[in-house]
């Protein structure tokens, strides 16, 4: 069976800055039907521990570690058994989170994670986060953006530890070179191209 791409979407509240908003996060479960990657543990882990099934979980991947996209991965490592993966320079907010409790393993620009017979590379896109990430997915024809770009342009960078020509300059540099017709699957909402973001960029 060749990797499939699977979408659970679960509700709960996104904190930061002393502030709570209420949000519907996009979790990607990545692979065939005997192993698979959990991209971004939001909110419910039996939920996404449900959708696995009977599969064995490589790794949580976690595209950056605001609360919304990390509340669940210690519960989905309980569960799974599975080490949660996270780039190191966003620690200061997986802190935020989950205080002394470390992830098991560090991601790095370039960095190939196999699963089910594809492999994703990892794409260090600072902005959003300082330890955002996409991960990229040559033969799925996709690339799993997290929160660095939606439908429509770039993450939010009007909270700690964003910034926008940062987030612009890792879209354009990074994301804007993998081919147009690369399916973008966001962190939240609907899913869009490079391509209809690029068009769609003239105005940053």
């Amino acid at each position: 069976m060749a990797a499939t791409v699977q979408n659970v979407v679960t509700s709960g509240v996104f904190e930061l800055d002393g502030g709570s908003w209420e949000v519907e996060n996009n979790v990607w479960i990545v692979g065939d039907d005997k192993e698979v990657i959990v991209i971004d543990a939001a909110h419910d882990a039996k939920l996404i521990a449900d959708a696995v099934g009977g599969r064995a979980v490589k790794a949580i991947v976690s595209t950056h570690a605001h609360n919304d996209h990390v509340n669940a991965a210690p519960e989905l490592a309980r569960l799974t058994g599975a080490p949660i993966w996270l780039h190191p320079d966003d620690r200061v907010l997986w802190d935020l989170t989950h205080p002394g409790r470390a992830p098991e393993a560090e991601l790095a620009e370039g960095q190939v994670i196999s699963v089910g017979g594809t492999e994703l590379k990892v794409i260090h896109t600072p902005g959003h986060a300082p330890g955002a990430v996409c991960l990229y997915a040559a033969d799925l024809g996709a690339v799993f953006a997290g929160d660095t770009l939606f439908h429509g342009g770039p993450g939010a960078t009007g909270r700690s530890y964003s910034d926008y020509p940062t987030i612009v300059a890792s879209i354009r540099e990074k994301l804007f070179a993998l081919p147009d017709e690369t399916t973008v699957h966001t962190g939240h909402g609907e899913h869009t191209t490079i391509g209809a973001e690029k068009q769609g960029s003239a105005g940053w």
